[in-house]
């Protein structure tokens, strides 16, 4: 702000909205849609989230990515994410953000305008578009990548988000709302839990559990200054290893083991 530069976002997402955001009249938009994949537990029922392994929650259906930001996808934190991410890059009010689930990552992002009408951007699931036009801003890209083919019969699907099957976009869009130290809560927490369920240490619904716990702890002040922040940030990841050192978590696969031992200790009891 002080210096008025331009950020350019080399997210799939925000980039979208960059593009949507420079070709509309800003007093005509009333809001901002982020799409989502659904990650690779879209279909499957809450109740078998219980045994998922870390192996599985990286198995991202669309996007090749890192291990933790396959498990934010798998969890939808990164969408969450994006929304606080996105009110600070183009100065959206958080009541205008909101989050829609399209498997096939088509359309990345919608813009609403007041009258109700919707404008989306689309194209082929391939970073090397965004980061091609953030290179050569403020021209036009002289790349051409795959042409987008709306005739191949593949269909576009856009679904409300289920926050019981999510609850960690819940968790982001709870932080937003709150402002403050929340997102920096909310992420430096989601930091720790997801690096203990890729090691195994805690289950994959337990990742929410992990972060609700400490959003619901005494908040800290919003921190003002960079040393605030990264202070703040270290006192939470403190909290998060703290809080699993002092509570019997234990991994699905653990607890699995140890019910099969006690059931078949129960039946030689029994059977004498």
């Amino acid at each position: 702000r002080e210096s008025r530069c331009q950020i350019l976002p080399l997210d799939s997402e925000h980039y979208a909205i960059f593009q949507l955001l420079a070709q509309s009249e800003r007093a005509r938009v009333a809001g901002v849609i982020l799409t989502a994949t659904g990650g690779p537990f879209l279909r499957r029922p809450l109740s078998a989230l219980r045994r998922v392994t870390p192996a599985q929650a990286v198995r991202h259906p669309v996007w090749r990515m890192g291990k933790k930001i396959s498990v934010d996808s798998a969890t939808m934190m990164n969408k969450g994410l994006e929304l606080i991410e996105a009110q600070h890059l183009f100065a959206l009010p958080a009541q205008s953000l909101s989050v829609l689930i399209h498997p096939q990552a088509i359309i990345h992002a919608l813009l609403r305008f007041a009258d109700g009408s919707l404008c989306a951007q689309m194209g082929a699931p391939d970073m090397r578009a965004p980061l091609a036009g953030c290179l050569a801003w403020p021209q036009a890209s002289a790349h051409r990548f795959a042409a987008l083919d709306l005739d191949a019969g593949q269909g576009l699907e856009l679904l409300p988000p289920d926050r019981r099957q999510f609850p960690c976009l819940a968790l982001a869009e709870q932080a937003l709302a709150a402002g403050g130290a929340a997102p920096l809560v909310l992420n430096a927490a989601n930091d720790e839990a997801v690096a203990a369920f890729l090691a195994g240490q805690v289950g994959f619904l337990q990742i929410a559990d992990l972060v609700a716990a400490q959003l619901d702890a005494p908040m800290p002040p919003a921190p003002q200054t960079l040393a605030e922040i990264l202070a703040c940030e270290r006192s939470v990841r403190r909290a998060l290893r703290a809080r699993l050192e002092e509570t019997d978590i234990r991994a699905p696969k653990y607890a699995i083991k140890k019910s099969l031992k006690r059931k078949r200790r129960d039946a030689a009891a029994w059977t004498g």
